[in-house]
């Protein structure tokens, strides 16, 4: 007989589980939680005889997995409202970076400010996601851009992830920007973070991943491939922010080196996109960056599902280009601006944002043996997760079987 620490019953679940019925649905179901992963789901009248510690009814509540934010840069000092004043009155992002805005204020403000302001500012981030639901988090360094600092981000992304309950991950993005002290000399920091940093962060286990930034004012492919390669060496994955402002073949070099993720996509053409779904690399589209830039070049969605690329989003929180702390709101911006549908858009927070971080086999639907990370809503159905705006019908999360 098993032996159960908690039953759910009186429950609707989207399981969100691969090559099943629309969102995985079982109605009038019960779940099963042993250990801290789901050990029996199915119909409440199937309910195998087992030892229950405890048995809760959630009033017809429904349960899909948590939810996973599978891009941000959300540890980082000040904000960059001023650049987003400039833009609307006419001034291009590209036009503000060049001449030492953007990401380089801040990093200016990221070195400036010391540990705990970063971790403390994180906080808050961190718990508007975490009441939205998300239980899985990634953060990106890419803020401090010499060896001292990337380091330092890196281990406050540790310390975030040791005591807010959440599962961190954390992704090295040394190649963010060029900082000012290599301004004409990409190349020789590209040394830096190929033969320095990297070697620095996987000696601390500082990071679970390396992405870069490939795009005409960041790196270029052939700087991007010495990076990665470096990072393949050391056992590391990698993904990449890839043809967000111009198709500088970053898809087709991301699925080179078998990446978890390409990320953004707007400018990806076909033979980009044929070479993600050959290599498996999952397409992470962005739309908060989409909507702040004002953006017109879609990501070629149809082509994406044409090519059974998975798709994920994510909220890209960060101070300049997507200050977004709400991955449900990123939920309904991919339906009205990508015309992603509602079960899309589930996938693409749990099922595909799981896939993006190499953690598919653990988390991400609701099947025995996964982690019991389980977002209990009070909702009709999960197409309303989509739907509302500013509505909140989280009832409680929880995170390997323990409510937060």
């Amino acid at each position: 007989m098993p032996d159960w620490d908690l039953l759910l019953t009186d429950v609707n679940i989207a399981t969100m589980a691969a090559n099943s019925e629309p969102y995985g649905i079982i109605e009038n179901a019960a779940l099963a939680i042993a250990a801290g992963k789901i050990a029996w789901l199915g119909s409440a009248d199937d309910v195998p005889p087992a030892d229950i510690r405890e048995t809760r009814s959630l009033g017809g509540r429904w349960l899909t997995p948590a939810l996973i934010d599978c891009h941000t840069h959300l540890v980082f000092g000040g904000n960059r409202a001023s650049e987003f004043e400039q833009r609307l009155k006419g001034i291009s992002y590209e036009e503000i970076a060049r001449a030492g805005g953007g990401i380089m204020s801040t990093v200016n403000a990221t070195r400036a400010a010391d540990s705990d302001e970063l971790l403390g500012s994180a906080r808050k981030r961190i718990q508007a996601l975490q009441a939205e639901g998300v239980a899985t988090i990634e953060i990106k360094s890419g803020y401090g851009l010499d060896v001292e600092n990337e380091l330092r981000l890196l281990k406050v992304i540790r310390e975030l992830g040791e005591e807010c309950g959440l599962t961190i991950r954390s992704t090295f993005l040394g190649a963010h920007a060029v900082p000012p002290e290599y301004k004409g000399n990409t190349d020789q920091y590209v040394d830096l973070v190929a033969n320095e940093m990297l070697p620095a962060v996987s000696q601390g286990q500082l990071a679970d991943a390396v992405d870069a930034y490939c795009e005409r004012i960041a790196f270029s492919t052939e700087q991007v491939a010495r990076i990665f390669a470096a990072a393949t060496d050391l056992g590391l994955a990698v993904k990449l922010h890839a043809d967000q402002l111009s198709d500088g073949g970053g898809a087709e070099l991301a699925a080179s080196f078998n990446a978890l993720s390409a990320d953004h996509l707007e400018y990806t053409p076909d033979k980009g996109i044929r070479a993600l779904a050959d290599a498996g690399t999952v397409a992470v589209l962005l739309p908060g960056a989409f909507l702040t830039l004002r953006e017109t070049q879609l990501p070629a969605v149809d082509q994406l599902r044409g090519n059974n690329v998975a798709i994920a989003i994510a909220t890209d929180c960060n101070p300049g280009t997507s200050p977004l702390c709400s991955l449900r709101t990123t939920m309904t911006l991919a339906t009205s601006l990508f015309r992603l549908t509602p079960e899309e858009c589930l996938a693409g927070v749990t099922r595909n944002a799981a896939a993006a971080l190499g953690l598919c086999e653990d988390r991400g639907t609701l099947e025995n043996g996964k982690r019991a990370d389980i977002a209990v809503w009070d909702i009709g159905h999960p197409r309303e997760l989509s739907y509302w705006i500013g509505m909140n019908e989280l009832s409680e999360l929880l995170v390997a079987g323990q409510a937060l």
